[in-house]
């Protein structure tokens, strides 16, 4: 961030454009069809409908030149590509561990860690569940215990690190069930569902104690963990000086295990586990031939493993950690300065719109989430993600799990949109929270049975006070304002 002569901080760019690619702006009338095509859900939405894409930052992040370089020098070797051996140096240099596995993103990393390592009746301990984390560990017959502090699920709020495992509730848990039936303890960094939030140094050691007594591992998702050691560094005392690099490698260093999608971090493509534990290498490795390619491909090009080894160490840079959190603490701040409700504080990943407070008429089981991501794209041509309850699935019975929080996440990829775009969409948000009367809500018109938030399909509902007739409402009240983008 950078303070302008008239006070304002701005997040600079220290990077320049090269190469460009042209973005479609479609009418609201083309928004609106597209998206009751779609069955109101931003997944099924097609590029060429979409003026800016900030459905997630996974595989959407700027590759640098460094990186695209690389990329031309890759081994194509089945076995024993040299690729390979580029990013295990990089693996060691960075997270300080010997033994890499590549896999071809971050959920074939959990898939690999839940046959390897969880059985049923299994309990696992995290600070907040990520889909399809969960989703492989309760395939697996475990069952997923979220423990993250009570601050968490408070969307406005000062606490600088909500991505906190709560302490008391942890020794609980292991009293309760006993150690035997943990088979590990998952940190999150940053963790997703709460709105990008990074945990602190202070309490991850307090974890490692815990685990330590109990003879626990911990496991840690590093997927974005240059933006939780960003964070560190810019709010937690003691960390003010520590470089990027360093504090990758203490984080990393209080861990068992770690694994990562790489597409949210460091490259397009691609994901990997790493551990200092040849024991756990062992169980791991037989299993990588089997669901993903060789050992040194992993299911991914060559290329992209250079790609990825490059990343890597570009994501200590301080800048390269920074770019994304800084432009999302600005895009956050210029929403809550037109009133629009967010998850505060700024955290990784995007800034996170609060639908509960936005629409707070629209009851839990109407989808609020889901409904305000379609109403921002029929008014903008943004495209954002639903993290509510339609990101939770049904119980065994088939009652609705009812989320704590209901999010919109307007992802911000890494050196990928200006701030005229930020801009832009901080102007369509402000209009369309002024008519938030007209949201209503969204009910399933195909379901499927897990992880419905990718491929199921819905239909608007009255709820809130608005018709069942709300999208084409909004559409119509957007053209009276904008006549120029009907």
């Amino acid at each position: 961030m950078i303070k302008l002569s008239n006070g304002r901080q701005i997040p600079l760019d220290m990077h320049k454009v090269k190469i460009i690619q042209r973005l479609p702006f479609p009418t609201v009338g083309q928004r609106l069809k597209a998206i009751e095509e779609a069955g109101f859900n931003t997944f099924l939405l097609r590029t060429r409908d979409i003026f800016l894409d900030m459905l997630t930052d996974s595989g959407t992040n700027a590759q640098s030149d460094h990186q695209l370089a690389a990329s031309m020098e890759s081994d194509d070797a089945y076995a024993g590509s040299e690729s390979f051996y580029k990013l295990a140096d990089a693996v060691r240099d960075v997270f300080g561990m010997e033994y890499t596995l590549p896999v071809h993103q971050g959920r074939a990393a959990e898939h690999i860690i839940a046959k390897a390592l969880v059985k049923p009746g299994h309990i696992v301990p995290m600070n907040q569940h990520f889909t399809t984390t969960k989703a492989h560990f309760v395939l697996q017959g475990a069952t997923v215990e979220e423990i993250c502090t009570d601050e968490a699920f408070k969307t406005d709020s000062s606490c600088l690190f909500k991505g906190n495992l709560d302490l008391d509730k942890l020794e609980n848990l292991i009293a309760t069930h006993g150690a035997d039936k943990i088979p590990f303890i998952r940190m999150e960094s940053t963790a997703n569902l709460l709105g990008g939030q990074p945990f602190s140094m202070a309490n991850l050691k307090a974890v490692k104690a815990i685990a330590d007594k109990h003879n626990i591992p911990i496991i840690i998702d590093t997927s974005l963990i240059g933006d939780n050691a960003y964070m560190i560094k810019k709010r937690e005392a003691g960390y003010e000086n520590t470089s990027i690099a360093d504090i990758v490698k203490e984080i990393v260093g209080m861990a068992d295990l770690v694994y990562m999608s790489a597409r949210k971090s460091c490259t397009s493509r691609g994901g990997l586990i790493a551990t200092g534990k040849k024991e756990l290498y062992k169980i791991m490795a037989p299993l990588i031939p089997v669901y993903e390619g060789f050992l040194t491909y992993g299911g991914i090009s060559t290329r992209e493993i250079e790609s990825m080894a490059v990343g890597l160490r570009e994501m200590t840079d301080e800048y390269t950690a920074g770019c994304a959190a800084d432009l999302i603490e600005y895009f956050v701040g210029r929403l809550l300065e037109k009133g629009v409700p967010m998850v505060t504080p700024a955290g990784g990943v995007g800034a996170h719109v609060d639908a509960s407070r936005f629409i707070p008429n629209v009851a839990h089981e109407q989808y609020p989430a889901g409904a305000l991501a379609a109403a921002i794209f029929i008014c903008s041509g943004v495209r954002g993600m639903e993290r509510g309850t339609i990101s939770m699935d049904r119980d065994v019975d088939g009652k609705e799990l009812i989320s704590e929080i209901e999010l919109v996440r307007l992802a911000v990829p890494r050196r990928v949109f200006t701030m005229s775009h930020i801009e832009y969409a901080v102007d369509r948000i402000a209009w369309l929270y002024e008519h938030r009367d007209m949201i209503g809500g969204l009910t399933f018109d195909y379901e499927p049975e897990m992880l419905r938030f990718f491929i199921g399909r819905l239909k608007p509902i009255a709820a809130g006070g608005a018709s069942e007739n709300w999208p084409q409402e909004l559409a119509q009240a957007f053209i009276k304002d904008f006549s120029d983008q009907a």
